[in-house]
């Protein structure tokens, strides 16, 4: 069932430069079609899609006869309609499609077949295909259109179907002149329709490089095959487009979480979108699954239990803490409404993470889930040991959840000798050098302890903090 309908203009992959379409998109439950509309003339949202008899397509007024045609436009529409020809196919300008609904259909005067001879004054006899569409666009509302129906052509028109596959539009060359925006090419330029999956899709308003209009939206397909850029009329419809976009792609999230647990191996908390932000470099979407132990990201959905085993990073949530959510100080990397920032303890010291969600309900989502994920880690780990040295002798540092702090040496016939312990309320500071020592103080009388570990401190400092978290969380207050 189609839920949205209209105009847009879209981008293939990474033309240099950019070079656009204008195609009428339909929006259902599952997918995005993307249909064939020429350089069609309308402005407005949402348009709605040619019906399969098109209007205009009913016996011309006669062959020979000029006429002349005035077309009012709605307030929120455009023409109507889709030309072909100009001066280099040796045509004269062609109504080759008129869109149900707009203005063009409902004067009931003009035909599939029509040649334009002239928009507003301006003679069109003798012009390129671009200058009739700029001469179309720069109407206003009250339109006047020099006509001649054309029998010979309109019945090819209205005979044409499918033919080759869709090719984006050849880039244009360079300019030396102040930029105007790019050009969008031609009806004939594909006669196929495409169909673009929602399930498990990427979709993100345009931030880097900035998106001064404010009417972008780029998609990602699930599996990173397919990506596009949408342009709309403005702000507030493109704002419309990707409510419309994100909330479809998030109803089909349940489906895609029951297809991960069924690879099994792991149980999926919540899974979608992120867009990581790398310093000096450009951004990049990252699929997120989180787990009840772990946050794995992966460059597409995984669709095999390999791949599901196989993610491009692991991050331990019990020794991954969020530090940041929401809106910060500084020249931001990202959209600083949406973003959040990770940091995790691992043996090569600190790793640092700058993520930005879809939308502000995402990044609500993700930071309660990531805090109540590392909470409940820490209630599944309990407890931690790792091998140290203290006053020259080997020992070995165990922290549990509830017990505390507990430094022992391994005596006799293995046994495990306590030299201190400490529960968590006594602890006064905790620090580490970054390299291999961590120090604890207890204000005992064996004042700073100072312990040397076999690598890097920061993971058994962050999962002290973690502890130290759930505990807080059990008392009812904010960790």
């Amino acid at each position: 069932m189609v839920v949205r309908s209209g105009l847009v203009e879209v981008r293939g992959p990474e033309p240099e430069p950019e070079s656009w379409r204008r195609l009428l998109a339909s929006l259902s439950e599952d997918s995005l079609r993307l249909s064939p509309a020429g350089a069609a003339l309308s402005n407005g949202e949402p348009s709605p899609q040619p019906s399969p008899s098109p209007p205009g397509t009913e016996p011309g007024p006669g062959p020979g006869r000029q006429r002349s045609v005035r077309i009012v436009k709605q307030e929120a529409g455009g023409l109507g309609i889709s030309i072909k020809g100009g001066r280099e196919n040796h045509m004269p300008i062609l109504i080759s499609k008129i869109f149900r609904g707009l203005a063009a259909e409902q004067s009931r005067q003009l035909y599939v077949g029509d040649a334009i001879l002239a928009v507003n004054g301006t003679d069109l006899r003798d012009a390129s295909h671009d200058q009739a569409v700029q001469a179309l666009k720069k109407t206003g509302r009250e339109v006047v259109l020099e006509v001649k129906y054309l029998k010979e052509v309109s019945s090819y028109f209205k005979a044409s179907s499918p033919g080759t596959p869709p090719a984006w539009s050849p880039p244009s060359g360079p300019s030396d002149g102040p930029t105007d925006p790019p050009s969008l090419s031609s009806d004939n330029d594909t006669q196929t329709e495409i169909s673009f999956p929602l399930e498990m899709c990427y979709i993100r308003r345009r931030i880097l490089p900035p998106d001064t209009e404010n009417r972008y939206i780029d998609l990602l397909s699930a599996d990173g095959q397919q990506s596009m850029s949408l342009r709309l009329r403005d702000g507030p419809t493109a704002q419309s487009w990707f409510t419309a976009l994100h909330g479809n792609a998030t109803g089909l999230l349940p489906r895609s979480t029951a297809e991960l647990r069924a690879l099994g191996g792991t149980t999926a908390r919540h899974l979608g979108w992120l867009t990581e932000q790398v310093a000096g470099q450009e951004e990049r979407p990252v699929l997120a699954l989180l787990t009840n132990k772990e946050l794995l990201l992966y460059s597409c959905l995984p669709r095999t239990r390999e791949q599901l085993d196989n993610p491009d990073s692991r991050h331990p949530l019990i020794a991954t803490r969020l530090v940041h959510s929401g809106p910060a100080k500084g020249p931001p990397l990202a959209d600083p409404d949406l973003s959040f920032v990770l940091r995790a303890g691992t043996r090569r010291g600190v790793d640092s993470r700058l993520f930005t969600t879809a939308t502000a309900a995402d990044l609500g989502l993700w930071s309660r889930l990531l805090v109540d994920g590392c909470h409940s880690a820490a209630e599944q780990l309990q407890e931690v040991v790792t091998a140290c040295s203290w006053l020259g002798q080997d020992c070995q540092l165990t922290v549990h959840l509830d017990r505390g702090f507990t430094i022992s040496r391994v005596g006799e016939l293995g046994r495990s000798l306590p030299l201190i312990s400490q529960p968590f309320e006594r602890l006064r500071m905790s620090s580490d050098d970054g390299v291999r020592v961590l120090f604890l103080d207890f204000g005992g009388p064996e004042g700073e302890i100072q312990l040397n570990l076999e690598s890097c401190p920061k993971t058994i400092v962050f999962i002290i903090h973690s502890f130290l978290s759930a505990k807080v969380t059990r008392l009812g207050l904010m960790a």
